[in-house]
């Protein structure tokens, strides 16, 4: 089975006026179809700028990213990224909101929007079509724009910290939400996170990142048990806790070793 992503020896330098700071070394990655990773680490080990490049918004100073087997040369309607902040546009109504990507392609179909429509509704949003954003808690607008990312029907989702400004309850409801929705619909998804928990509670697999620079320090599988069940009851599953401490020392290791 070909990968749908894949990174070989990726890094990346920013550069200034005063100085060079090499941000990622030799990150070297493969996510097959239907994987859910999560990517964790100290802040400034580069998790946000390798999102970007795997998104095709920044070309990586050195190494490729392959997407189906194609090299990664801009941004690509097969890939959806989703961010912390929702940036619903405040005078577009929800519907309208959801659409926007479908429009700017010049993908607008009535089969499609009705898509969208359904998708809405399966998000528990059916009704709000004609309401603003302002009129949506923050679990809400998220959950909009998850559709609009998947109304574009991506094979691949990049996930930067969505659920961090929500309040805890609403953040479950969404792990287990967002987590059916992309089974069902047999996406690939790879999400940056800093809460261990949830990264255990929803993925495949959890890669811990060292920073200065960013790089892989240790990949962890989640035991079946875990990732076959509910993100909710997840954390109830044998194994968990002991996972859970397996990747806090490995964290609380890669700080010491950085002096962070």
């Amino acid at each position: 089975m070909d990968p749908v992503i894949e990174l070989q020896g990726v890094e990346h330098v920013y550069v200034t006026d005063r100085e060079a700071v090499l941000a990622l070394e030799g990150m070297n990655l493969t996510v097959q179809p239907g994987e859910f990773i999560s990517l964790v680490g100290p802040s400034g080990c580069g998790k946000t700028t390798l999102l970007s490049i795997m998104a095709g918004l920044l070309t990586p100073s050195r190494g490729r990213v392959l997407l189906h087997g194609r090299p990664v040369t801009g941004p690509d309607p097969e890939v959806g990224y989703m961010l912390q902040q929702d940036y619903l546009f405040p005078w577009r109504r929800i519907l309208d909101n959801a659409l926007i990507g479908l429009e700017l392609r010049g993908q607008l179909t009535p089969e499609r929007k009705e898509s969208v429509v359904q998708l809405l509704e399966g998000m528990g949003l059916g009704g709000t079509e004609n309401l603003y954003p302002s009129q949506l808690s923050g679990g809400m607008r998220q959950r909009v724009a998850l559709v609009r990312t998947l109304a574009a029907e991506p094979d691949l989702l990049l996930l930067d910290e969505p659920f961090s400004a929500l309040d805890y309850q609403t953040k479950l409801q969404l792990e287990d939400l967002i987590a059916e929705t992309l089974q069902a619909r047999h996406k690939t998804a790879i999400l940056v996170t800093h809460d261990l928990a949830e990264a255990i509670a929803v993925s495949d697999r959890v890669i811990v990142l060292a920073a200065g620079p960013g790089r892989i320090r240790k990949t962890f599988e989640v035991p079946e048990n875990i990732r076959l069940t509910q993100p909710f009851y997840a954390r109830e599953q044998e194994g968990f806790n002991e996972l859970f401490h397996q990747i806090w020392k490995e964290l609380e290791a890669t700080e010491r070793k950085e002096g962070t």
